[in-house]
């Protein structure tokens, strides 16, 4: 029997339509690795799953033969999840230890990230885990380049899945990827028919929530060029790399203020900071208005001890933040800042 977490992970499952989401998600759920995992989904009939059926709980769930529970949303998102672990505390269903859900293809994933973080009841027992983004070799440098909510989509995902290579001619495949390196530059890609995928590897959750810090990189998006777009022109990348320790309360004050004034256009920051007091990095991870809780990991990587901070943006000038950085006397030394776009 599965230990359940004190804060059990949620993975999205995002893409836009056509991506082939739920493709791998029915590939994923053969893997005996997730029979301790309850899965979110629109529709049953959506997912192949008739030949993986094992017994229906309800008219909403069913028990996979790998041992998965698999829910169908109805109503609100929130109330699916509280629904879950009502049940799973008075022991109605099979435990689990982390959650999964599709979303939609025209979904933003802002709203569904912001249901897990600042729900009043589920933010004591869950956390979010990761955002696991699929698109589409053929279509997707399209989507990137005309759809925002493929560009969010992409911005915000942990982990990056490519798929229809096989539809697709290799210079394609170059050209959604490099556009995808622009908005995000440093998210393991792979390639859904070619490389193994592991459901556990894949469903975890992000390497930057974890005491290990190798997967941890702040880098700079690539150049823009290829992109070519109406969305995908004004996503940039601004990389700071600030030399001494910075002041906790200070530098919150700014990150706040920053989000709320321009959070809707600002599509991820993530930073590996060095705090005045600490003798570890300071992790922090954010999504426009929303920031992770930041994580003191367990040891630096290297000599540097330098602060770094990665900023992807969607039409905001890069150098505003360099500048309200420094208006608030934290950016007394930049040493280094680089921008895409």
């Amino acid at each position: 029997m599965s230990q359940i977490p004190d804060f059990t992970p949620v993975i999205l499952l995002t893409g836009f339509l056509g991506s082939g989401k739920t493709t791998l998600l029915a590939r994923l759920l053969q893997d005996p690795a997730l029979a301790d995992t309850a899965v979110l989904i629109n529709e049953f009939g959506e997912v192949g799953l008739d030949h993986h059926l094992l017994d229906r709980i309800d008219d909403t769930m069913v028990m996979l033969s790998s041992g998965c529970l698999c829910c169908t949303i109805r109503g609100e998102l929130a109330d699916a999840i509280k629904s879950l672990q009502s049940r799973r505390a008075r022991g109605e269903v099979p435990p689990f230890r982390r959650i999964v859900i599709e979303s939609t293809g025209l979904a933003d994933p802002l709203p569904v990230i912001a249901t897990i973080t600042a729900d009043a009841v589920l933010k004591h027992h869950f956390r979010m885990g990761a955002v696991v983004t699929t698109v589409d070799a053929v279509n997707g440098r399209d989507q990137l380049a005309h759809q925002p909510e493929s560009v969010s989509q992409a911005a915000v995902a942990d982990r990056l899945v490519l798929t229809k290579t096989d539809l697709c001619d290799p210079e394609g495949i170059e050209a959604v990827v490099a556009a995808l390196r622009v908005i995000n530059p440093d998210a393991p890609l792979m390639m859904a028919r070619t490389d193994t995928l592991d459901a556990e590897g894949i469903l975890s959750e992000r390497p930057a929530l974890t005491a290990a810090i190798d997967g941890f990189r702040c880098v700079a998006a690539p150049s823009r060029t290829g992109v070519g777009s109406a969305h995908g022109e004004d996503v940039s990348s601004v990389s700071l790399v600030v030399d001494g320790p910075l002041d906790w309360t200070l530098f919150g004050l700014w990150l706040t203020m920053l989000l709320n004034r321009h959070g809707r256009r600002i599509l991820r920051v993530k930073g590996l900071l060095n705090v005045e007091g600490a003798d570890t990095p300071v992790a922090i991870h954010g999504v426009q208005q929303l920031v992770h809780v930041p994580t003191h990991l367990s040891a630096w990587p290297n000599a540097d001890r330098r602060s770094r901070l990665v900023f992807i943006t969607r039409g905001l000038d890069p150098g505003l933040i360099e500048r309200s950085l420094a208006a608030f006397g934290l950016l007394r030394d930049p040493l280094a800042l680089s921008s895409a776009g």
